[in-house]
Protein backbone atom coordinates (compact mmCIF):
# COMPACT_ATOMS: atom_id res chain seq x y z
CA UNK A 1 0.00 0.00 0.00
CA UNK A 2 1.69 3.48 -0.68
CA UNK A 3 1.96 5.85 1.57
CA UNK A 4 1.60 9.40 1.15
CA UNK A 5 4.48 11.86 1.06
CA UNK A 6 4.78 13.52 3.88
CA UNK A 7 6.35 17.18 2.42
CA UNK A 8 8.00 19.82 4.31
CA UNK A 9 5.88 22.49 3.26
CA UNK A 10 2.50 22.94 3.92
CA UNK A 11 0.23 24.54 1.73
CA UNK A 12 -1.20 27.92 2.52
CA UNK A 13 -4.62 28.77 2.32
CA UNK A 14 -6.49 31.42 2.39
CA UNK A 15 -9.62 30.08 5.34
CA UNK A 16 -13.10 30.44 5.72
CA UNK A 17 -14.81 33.33 7.47
CA UNK A 18 -17.48 30.52 9.04
CA UNK A 19 -19.34 32.04 12.22
CA UNK A 20 -19.36 35.21 14.23
CA UNK A 21 -16.95 37.11 15.63
CA UNK A 22 -15.73 35.96 18.64
CA UNK A 23 -13.49 38.39 20.15
CA UNK A 24 -13.62 41.93 19.77
CA UNK A 25 -17.79 42.43 19.63
CA UNK A 26 -18.53 44.33 22.84
CA UNK A 27 -16.93 48.48 23.35
CA UNK A 28 -14.17 48.33 25.13
CA UNK A 29 -13.23 52.05 25.40
CA UNK A 30 -15.70 54.33 22.97
CA UNK A 31 -19.20 55.35 24.13
CA UNK A 32 -20.09 54.65 20.29
CA UNK A 33 -19.17 52.52 17.60
CA UNK A 34 -19.71 50.71 14.60
CA UNK A 35 -20.02 47.05 14.39
CA UNK A 36 -19.87 44.88 11.09
CA UNK A 37 -22.84 42.64 9.80
CA UNK A 38 -21.21 40.25 7.21
CA UNK A 39 -17.87 39.00 6.70
CA UNK A 40 -15.22 40.11 4.73
CA UNK A 41 -11.43 41.12 4.09
CA UNK A 42 -10.88 44.62 4.87
CA UNK A 43 -7.51 45.74 3.10
CA UNK A 44 -4.86 48.47 5.35
CA UNK A 45 -6.08 51.85 2.48
CA UNK A 46 -9.73 51.36 2.99
CA UNK A 47 -9.29 51.16 7.35
CA UNK A 48 -7.14 54.37 6.70
CA UNK A 49 -9.66 56.16 4.38
CA UNK A 50 -12.29 55.40 7.19
CA UNK A 51 -10.21 56.72 9.82
CA UNK A 52 -9.25 59.76 7.46
CA UNK A 53 -13.15 60.21 7.09
CA UNK A 54 -14.53 59.92 10.76
CA UNK A 55 -11.69 62.47 11.71
CA UNK A 56 -12.64 65.09 9.63
CA UNK A 57 -16.09 65.17 10.19
CA UNK A 58 -15.46 65.42 14.23
CA UNK A 59 -13.05 68.21 13.55
CA UNK A 60 -10.84 66.50 15.54
CA UNK A 61 -12.13 66.64 18.50
CA UNK A 62 -13.00 63.53 20.74
CA UNK A 63 -10.96 60.18 20.54
CA UNK A 64 -11.24 57.33 17.31
CA UNK A 65 -10.47 53.82 18.19
CA UNK A 66 -9.32 51.45 15.47
CA UNK A 67 -10.01 48.14 17.22
CA UNK A 68 -9.34 46.17 13.56
CA UNK A 69 -5.54 45.34 12.06
CA UNK A 70 -4.67 44.24 8.73
CA UNK A 71 -2.31 41.26 9.32
CA UNK A 72 -2.91 38.65 6.62
CA UNK A 73 -0.93 39.10 3.90
CA UNK A 74 -2.74 38.50 0.72
CA UNK A 75 -0.89 37.68 -2.23
CA UNK A 76 -1.62 37.66 -6.21
CA UNK A 77 0.73 36.90 -9.21
CA UNK A 78 1.17 38.82 -11.95
CA UNK A 79 -1.21 38.99 -15.20
CA UNK A 80 -0.63 36.12 -17.55
CA UNK A 81 2.18 34.24 -15.78
CA UNK A 82 2.03 30.60 -15.95
CA UNK A 83 0.86 28.13 -13.63
CA UNK A 84 3.82 27.26 -11.22
CA UNK A 85 6.29 28.57 -9.96
CA UNK A 86 5.56 29.34 -6.11
CA UNK A 87 3.53 31.54 -4.20
CA UNK A 88 2.55 34.86 -5.79
CA UNK A 89 3.99 38.54 -4.18
CA UNK A 90 1.89 39.81 -1.60
CA UNK A 91 -0.02 42.78 -3.02
CA UNK A 92 -1.62 43.88 -0.05
CA UNK A 93 -2.33 43.46 3.44
CA UNK A 94 -5.81 42.74 5.20
CA UNK A 95 -8.43 42.50 8.39
CA UNK A 96 -10.33 39.34 8.62
CA UNK A 97 -13.52 41.08 9.97
CA UNK A 98 -16.33 38.44 10.71
CA UNK A 99 -20.00 39.48 11.64
CA UNK A 100 -20.45 41.20 15.30
CA UNK A 101 -16.98 42.66 15.32
CA UNK A 102 -16.59 46.07 16.34
CA UNK A 103 -14.36 48.43 14.08
CA UNK A 104 -14.29 51.69 15.02
CA UNK A 105 -15.30 53.67 18.64
CA UNK A 106 -15.44 57.32 19.41
CA UNK A 107 -15.54 59.04 22.51
CA UNK A 108 -15.65 62.71 23.30
CA UNK A 109 -18.21 63.92 20.66
CA UNK A 110 -21.93 63.98 21.05
CA UNK A 111 -24.35 61.08 19.73
CA UNK A 112 -25.21 63.12 16.85
CA UNK A 113 -21.21 64.10 15.79
CA UNK A 114 -20.39 60.58 16.51
CA UNK A 115 -23.28 58.88 14.65
CA UNK A 116 -22.26 61.35 11.70
CA UNK A 117 -18.67 60.54 11.68
CA UNK A 118 -19.11 56.89 12.04
CA UNK A 119 -21.68 57.08 9.19
CA UNK A 120 -18.96 58.55 6.90
CA UNK A 121 -16.26 55.83 7.87
CA UNK A 122 -18.96 52.90 7.03
CA UNK A 123 -19.17 54.51 3.70
CA UNK A 124 -15.47 53.55 2.67
CA UNK A 125 -15.73 49.81 3.86
CA UNK A 126 -16.77 46.86 2.11
CA UNK A 127 -19.15 45.34 4.82
CA UNK A 128 -22.55 46.37 6.29
CA UNK A 129 -22.45 47.79 9.41
CA UNK A 130 -24.39 49.09 12.37
CA UNK A 131 -24.20 52.23 14.58
CA UNK A 132 -23.75 51.19 18.62
CA UNK A 133 -24.24 52.91 21.92
CA UNK A 134 -22.83 51.80 25.16
CA UNK A 135 -25.45 50.37 27.66
CA UNK A 136 -24.28 52.68 30.39
CA UNK A 137 -24.50 56.08 28.12
CA UNK A 138 -26.56 58.88 29.13
CA UNK A 139 -27.17 62.08 27.11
Amino acid sequence: MLQPRKTKFRKQQKGRMKGDSGRGNQLAYGTFGIKSLDSNFINSRQIEAARIAATRFMKREGSLWIKIFPDKPITKKPLEVRMGKGKGNVEYWAAVVKPGRILFEISGVPQAVAQEALRLAAQKLPVKTKFIVARDYQE
